[in-house]
Order: C-alpha cells, then sequence, then structure tokens
C-alpha cells in the first residue's frame, strides 16, 4: 500500500525492509521494537520544513524515503546548501545530543517518510542500549567526515566551475565512470545548485551554459546527461 506520494507505508521500525548496513536504525530486534514504541512516522510533501536553524532541538528525524536540504543562511538572507541527506540518514542528531540549538534549517527536496524520534525518549534509547550509542558515534562521524570534506571544497577548489563539475560528478554512480554518457537527475534548480557551491544564480546558468557549448553536458529535460567525464574530472583537480 503506497500514501498519496507515492511512498510506501512503513508500519514500523521491525518490519521495515528498507534498512542498509550503514543506516542508524540497522539495530537489533529488542531496539527496534523500542524504537518504533517512542517514534512517530510521518509523511511529508515536497518543500515542507522539519526544523530551522536556531530552534532549540524537539527530537531526532529519520528519513526513511526522500530526500532532505540541509542549509544554512547569512544574517542578509544568503542561503548556502550544505547537503542533501538521503535514506537512512539521521538528522538533527548533533543538535539533540549536544543539548544546542538546530545548527541548520531541513527541508524536503521531495515527498518524504520520515520517522521521528522526540529528545528525551531519544537519549534515554542510547543510555540504556550500547548499540543504539555506537550507531549514534557512527552516524556523527560520517557527518563530520563529509562536512570536512565539503568545506575543503568549498575554500579551496579554484574557481566556481570547478566547484560546480565536482558537483555533476557527485551525482553520478561509482560504476559509471566507463560508460560513454551517463545520464542523472538531481531534480535541483540554478539557484539551488547556486547554494551548493556557495555562487549566484547567474554564474551557474551561464556555466551550464559554457559547458553544454563544450559539449561536456548535455540537457533532456530535468536529466543531464554527462558527454565527457574526463574533461569534467580535469575542472576538478
Amino acid at each position: 500500500m503506497n500514501t498519496p506520494y507515492g511512498l510506501a507505508i512503513v508500519d514500523s521500525c521491525t518490519s521495515c525492509t528498507i534498512r542498509r548496513e550503514d543506516c542508524f536504525c540497522n539495530l537489533s530486534p529488542a531496539i527496534l521494537r523500542h524504537f518504533s514504541q517512542i517514534s512517530h512516522q510521518t509523511t511529508y510533501p515536497q518543500d515542507a520544513t522539519l526544523f530551522v536553524e536556531g530552534q532549540s532541538p524537539r527530537g531526532v528525524y529519520l528519513l526513511c524515503s526522500g530526500k532532505v536540504k540541509l542549509s544554512t543562511s547569512s544574517r542578509d538572507g544568503k542561503v548556502l546548501i550544505l547537503k542533501m541527506s538521503g535514506p537512512g540518514e539521521m538528522l538533527g542528531l548533533s543538535a539533540v545530543i549536544a543539548g544546542c540549538d538546530y545548527e541548520l534549517t531541513a527541508e524536503t527536496a521531495m515527498p518524504c517518510h520520515v520517522n521521528f524520534v522526540p529528545r528525551e525518549p531519544f537519549l534515554e534509547v542510547l543510555g540504556r542500549y550500547g548499540e543504539a550509542g555506537l550507531r549514534s558515534a557512527q552516524a556523527l562521524s560520517r557527518e563530520f567526515q563529509s562536512a570536512y570534506r565539503d568545506i575543503h571544497d568549498l575554500i579551496l577548489a579554484r574557481s566556481s566551475a570547478g566547484k560546480l563539475a565536482k558537483l555533476l560528478l557527485s551525482w553520478t554512480p561509482v560504476n559509471g565512470g566507463n560508460s560513454r554518457e551517463i545520464r542523472v537527475s538531481s531534480g535541483l534548480t540554478h539557484e539551488e545548485m547556486a547554494q551548493m557551491i556557495g555562487a549566484s544564480r547567474e554564474t551557474v546558468t551561464r556555466l551550464l551554459s559554457d559547458l553544454r557549448k563544450k559539449q561536456y553536458i548535455r540537457l533532456e529535460g530535468s536529466t543531464l546527461v554527462i558527454r565527457n567525464r574526463d574533461a569534467l574530472e580535469a575542472m576538478v583537480s
């Protein structure tokens, strides 16, 4: 059975079929039963806000399906998208554990199925089950490593063109390097691409036009076709 957004309904964590090895919720049955008792599953439409930067941490959000945009903004309203989170990721984890305000804003980039766990019950689970504490530590470590790579790329990349090329390459499958053409669908607007690389929308539009003229890429509606992966990789290096 599916929801109005076409997402499969998951009755409980114990019967979930989308758990992966690197997911927080890949836990033993006893912990999953406890987790199901304290969590609340909700389906959100696109562009829904889960939490905002500076808000007191109500709890953690486990993304079961869909994509969520994590962003931060400056006082003058400039937005920087730091990450597009995917299924299996825990959102708001560091703020909940540290007891500080959410450091980012989380908005759904498409219809999403989300499991929400209030802060106090979640912390109780971490204190009671060492396995859950280890999963949280692993999730925070992956979050730190991802943030480190993103900051490194944002600060040290030589040009906006190099940053855009790296962004486009990040959407390609790991095993797609030998394909003559690689088709990807990001679902991002030029404005959102600009927010991910710290540039203006006009700059992204111009750079994409340049890449098309050089025949490095081709656009087919919302689908991006990478025609020359080697050339994009050379722009990044």
